[in-house]
């Protein structure tokens, strides 16, 4: 008998369980039987739903059936979708794209149709997800990767070094930018076009408009580089400053962290700098100038890269931005849009009405960090004109403050915004252990200072009663400052310390705003106000997420109101955990994918991320494809004619690498059924992913998928 199997044995008998039916399923290009139809299912006037380890609603089953369909459950590393649907792999990493390769850990999809059989395609290359890459690298790339040994040549140093102090002929320098230059590669944007042939099926085809946007396009050739418009290019440009000059004036090199996104009119693609602080510094001085790129070294360790903007020399205050490209135009100059503020951008969303100001809504995905809306100065007059960018370069930053009776209001992020911040009593009074980050007292120091008392933050309202007393500048330079230091800004002036919010979209129906708060579990330096952000039971701390509705009216007011709730359905919740991208098709059905972490066991009750679909019309909410091991999906899009929906499978196998022949655990979950009665699972669950070649010790590449029914009708029959 091997271990496994004694294993198994020890397990079950400890947990009281006999033999079971296990989730099984088929390949990549076919639907999964993991959707059983007992004749019972809620939904299936759509589809049958792709069965979660976990009892819902729409499973269709008793209480007593439950217990016996998930007493025992195998997870399958495969991407699972309903009986009558097929799966189509377009593009994976290190497949070619433009001049470059497509990138890794691909998130948001920005699909713009020309037509009915030709569309355009951007794709999102967020981060290294260091374990895969790694282990990939030279058999998806096609050549060496000297991580191992530069590991080795680091180790003395802890695997952290400032490189700005490495002359470039020496020896370890060129073996950092070794490895630097192809992480940077697999990072950016990328353009790649797709064709739709009579049967209905996408794919893609290479053409003159593919292109690659990586994390150092312009580092050797400067007609690459990116341009800024807006405020803060009056900081890029000043003659003194208090803190690095990278000596490129407004212009850029490259984009990275590039997270959520979204699509405008006129055709052109928006993308979100999200997590940027990873690789350059995040902490800028009073007048918006970046802090050295010291303050970021560069780390690299057996399963940890970062801080790749220090082997460049990268200016910190020029990431965290929304990036906008055309798509149909390569030659075009990407161009990064300071007025829409500075921070950890997940999402935008775009609100173009003729006769109207352009508003443009964003979040910032950290603990507390805040909602933002930005309206244009100028009018817009015809949707559909590529001019129409140039309001993005001119208007009003706002920021929302949520109040507890479903109203609220957008606040200016203007020098003469009065300083009025969050209380940390609210946190406090709901036994929550959260800070407020505020600027620092010190001007001179780049940075945030965090309050744990109220006290504290009256003294520092009288210190600094405006912005304009925080922030250094003459006319756009001073509004530069503030924008480039969004988040601390907005924190400054009242603000609400919100759920991580992930992605914004606009009700195509009502009009109305929907925004992803992936999670209100409260973080070491933040948290979400605990009088808005509740559980379904009253919790103050939701580690699960909502979405929210969000209606604007004309005075700078709002309503809001939770629409849906994560979490455990006996608890409340629909069934999944931490909704993240957000799509909705013509008829305003809600289309949600999911972002838990597998770095934490906390969530394990969820198994790995889904996609859902909660109907316009109530009922429950339908699972429609489950993914590989420990990967995200994400970027989820559907087409014009809805019968093909796209899906981003984005860092499989990010734990624990390419899955092995016989590498698998067994996780005990205490779960409850329909009637309310606890019973025990038993859950085999694989370690790493092979995703999509799936074959054992094959390396997982991160993709983008098409998703129809195979006999081409549209994804939801009416």
């Amino acid at each position: 008998m091997d271990f496994m199997t004694l294993r198994r044995r020890s397990v079950l008998t400890l947990l009281g369980l006999g033999g079971a039916a296990f989730m099984t399923g088929k390949g990549l290009s076919s639907g999964s039987s993991a959707s059983i139809s007992t004749g019972k299912d809620v939904g299936s006037r759509f589809f049958v739903p792709v069965r979660v380890p976990l009892p819902v609603e729409a499973d269709g089953l008793s209480a007593l059936e439950q217990q016996n369909f998930y007493r025992e459950i195998s997870v399958e590393d495969r991407l699972a979708v309903p009986e009558g649907f097929r799966v189509d792999l377009l593009a994976a990493w290190g497949d070619r794209l433009g001049d470059s390769r497509f990138g890794f850990n691909n998130d948001h999809l920005g699909f713009v149709q020309h037509g009915s059989d030709r569309a355009s395609m951007s794709v999102n290359f967020e981060y290294i997800s260091t374990l895969p890459w790694v282990q990939g690298f030279e058999e998806v790339v096609g050549k060496p990767l000297p991580f191992a040994s530069l590991v080795n040549d680091l180790a003395s140093f802890d695997g952290l070094l400032d490189c700005t102090a490495l002359p470039e002929d020496d020896r370890l320098f060129k073996a950092i930018l070794a490895v630097a230059d192809q992480a940077m590669t697999d990072l950016g944007i990328g353009v790649m076009t797709l064709h739709r042939d009579n049967a209905g099926h996408w794919f893609r085809a290479e053409g003159p408009r593919d292109r690659r946007i990586t994390g150092i396009s312009g580092l050797e050739d400067p007609s690459q580089r990116l341009a800024s418009t807006g405020p803060a290019s009056a900081v890029f440009k000043a003659v003194s400053r208090l803190g690095y000059d990278d000596g490129l004036g407004d212009a850029i090199v490259g984009s990275f962290a590039n997270c959520g996104g979204g699509t405008t009119p006129w055709g052109t693609v928006l993308s979100a700098e999200e997590n940027f602080q990873s690789q350059v510094p995040e902490a800028v001085y009073a007048d918006g100038s970046s802090a050295l790129p010291s303050q970021r070294p560069f780390l690299c360790r057996e399963n940890k890269l970062a801080g790749l903007g220090n082997v460049y020399g990268l200016a910190g205050n020029k990431y965290g931005w929304i990036v906008e490209l055309d798509p149909e135009n390569p030659d075009q100059v990407v161009r990064k849009h300071t007025a829409l503020g500075r921070f950890r951008h997940e999402a935008v969303a775009v609100r173009a009405e003729a006769g109207k100001p352009l508003q443009v809504y964003s979040g910032c995905d950290r603990r507390g960090g805040h909602l933002y809306r930005f309206v244009s100065s100028g009018i817009l007059s015809n949707r559909k004109d590529k001019s129409n960018s140039k309001l993005f370069e001119a208007g009003d930053l706002q920021v929302a403050r949520f109040h507890a009776d479903g109203s609220g209001e957008w606040l200016s992020l203007k020098p003469q915004a009065v300083v009025d911040p969050f209380r940390p009593s609210r946190f406090n009074d709901a036994d929550l252990n959260c800070p407020l980050e505020l600027p620092h007292r010190d001007r001179t120091q780049t940075g945030a200072e965090l309050f744990r008392d109220d006290e504290a933050v009256d003294d520092y309202c009288q210190l600094f009663p405006t912005l304009a007393d925080l922030y250094r500048g003459e006319g756009d330079a001073r509004q530069g400052a503030i924008l480039i230091d969004a988040h601390l800004a907005a924190s400054a002036i009242g603000a609400t310390p919100t759920a991580r919010p992930e992605d914004t979209k606009i009700d195509p129906l009502t009009g109305d705003l929907l925004i992803a708060f992936t999670s209100g579990a409260p973080g070491r330096k933040g948290g979400a106000d605990p009088a808005v952000f509740r559980g379904p039971q009253g919790q103050t701390s939701w580690g699960h997420g909502w979405v929210m509705r969000l209606t604007d009216h004309a005075d700078r007011s709002f309503n809001w109101t939770m629409a849906v709730t994560g979490g455990e359905p006996w608890l409340g919740g629909l069934g999944f955990t931490n909704p993240d991208n957000l799509a909705l098709d013509q008829r305003g059905n809600l289309w949600i994918v999911t972002d838990r972490s597998f770095k934490s066991a906390s969530g394990d009750v969820f198994g790995n991320n889904s996609c859902w679909l909660v109907p316009r019309d109530g009922g429950s909410a339908l699972c429609f494809a489950i993914g590989p091991m420990e990967s995200e999906v994400t970027g989820v899009c559907l087409d014009q004619q809805e019968t093909s929906l796209f899906l981003a499978v984005q860092h499989p196998g990010e734990v624990h690498g390419a899955l092995a022949s016989g590498a698998i655990e067994y996780q005990s979950h205490g779960l409850i059924d329909r009637e309310g009665t606890p019973f025990q699972q038993l859950r085999q669950v694989p370690l790493g992913s092979n995703w999509p070649a799936q074959a054992p010790g094959r390396p997982p590449r991160p993709g983008v998928v098409a998703i129809r029914r195979c006999s081409g009708e549209p994804l939801l029959k009416a």
